[in-house]
């Protein structure tokens, strides 16, 4: 009763729609000496390949005697487009940190430059009729014997 079954291959997908792949019909004769016993026989089938993404779904096997059928539990397949991608960030840090680096650098430079500016006393030309301005300003620089000390930037 149990030597003659059939082997059937699906799929069902996200909209519960069975798909069939494979079938086949076998007759396993039994050893003597066998009978009344419980045996288990090993089937194996690839689906390859599969394709594009309407592959992804549910894979079951069943399988039917003439009273009786036995359904495995199923195992999901999902199906991509592009597969595994290994993502390098390798360039994109590199890139990064260069142009970080580059803007700080910058600004640094433009604030010592402003600070040095600022800070700097300002030069007054003398006019024709001013010829003492010039006079004064470095008489009351001079007083201050310490020499300058050098820029920050240097």
């Amino acid at each position: 009763k149990y030597t003659k079954f059939s082997i059937y291959y699906y799929r069902i997908n996200s909209l519960d729609q069975k798909t069939s792949i494979y079938n086949s019909s076998k007759n396993v004769d039994i050893p003597s000496g066998k009978q009344n016993t419980t045996a288990t026989i090993h089937y194996n089938y690839s689906i390859t390949p599969l394709g594009n993404t309407a592959s992804t779904g549910t894979y079951y096997c069943e399988v039917k005697w003439s009273d009786t059928q036995k359904k495995g539990n199923g195992v999901f397949v999902l199906v991509r487009d592009t597969g595994y991608v290994n993502t390098s960030y390798g360039w994109e840090i590199l890139v990064t940190l260069t142009v970080l680096l580059a803007v700080l650098s910058i600004t640094a430079t433009a604030l010592l430059l402003w600070k040095r500016k600022a800070s700097s006393n300002p030069v007054l030309c003398p006019r024709k009729n001013q010829p003492n301005i010039l006079r004064q300003n470095v008489e009351t620089q001079l007083p201050s014997a310490s020499p300058l000390p050098p820029p920050v930037y240097d």
